[in-house]
């Protein structure tokens, strides 16, 4: 089955407890003001199959604590997700955390599909007028959905006001395009504080924040 892939990456820390392998689907209908991903809203893009994304990182889930889906936004492709959730199943004995942009009471019908194969939900669309003090979270509103006791053992933990140990981000380099690359959720203005810190260092900076 196709999947449109952003792009994946070994190891990120800043998506849910231990060390993880993180999916980011490419793709998003929904389009949230202010979403940090705006590159992984064009569907169709980095077209591949569930078995090869399955073949990249399955050396990686043996050594992972978890697994970690984002995007873009995965139920877009409800098959392809669907059907690598299933292989990462019966490869890994860890956790599964899935974002998506869609409100939790859209999502129960296709959940019931899903049934065994995801440990936590982060559901709700990113609201950028709504407070951020929830870890794992980018706005209050978004909603942390447990399903099986090792996601509730797991993720209970995130079940809390952030702390200063929660601020951190994976970063990842391109050596081919010079590109970086930031995992986690990242505090209102980093992108902004940030921009202004590498230009007036003589940089060029293009950051995938949605500006509206």
């Amino acid at each position: 089955m196709k999947l449109a892939l952003s792009r994946v990456h070994y190891p990120v820390r800043s998506l849910g407890p231990g060390t993880r392998v993180a999916i980011w689907f490419q793709g998003c209908s929904i389009h949230c003001r202010g979403c940090i991903s705006l590159d992984t809203w064009v569907p169709n893009r980095g077209v591949t199959t569930v078995e090869d994304v399955f073949n990249l990182i399955r050396h990686w889930l043996e050594r992972a604590d978890g697994v970690t889906i984002s995007g873009g936004e995965p139920f877009d492709q409800i098959g392809a997700l669907r059907e690598l959730l299933v292989k990462i199943r019966g490869a890994h004995t860890g956790d599964v955390l899935v974002y998506s942009g869609y409100s939790f009471e859209s999502l129960l019908e296709k959940l019931k599909a899903f049934e065994g194969l995801i440990d936590a939900l982060i559901a709700d669309p990113f609201q950028i007028d709504t407070a951020q003090s929830l870890p794992l979270r980018g706005s209050d509103n978004q909603r942390l959905v447990t399903f099986t006791p090792l996601g509730k053992e797991r993720f209970r933990l995130f079940d809390r006001a952030v702390n200063p140990s929660d601020r951190h981000l994976d970063i990842m380099f391109d050596d081919v395009t010079g590109e970086v690359w930031f995992a986690g959720i990242p505090s209102r203005g980093d992108f902004g504080r940030l921009t202004r810190l590498l230009s007036a260092s003589g940089h060029n900076v293009m950051t995938t924040e949605d500006k509206r």
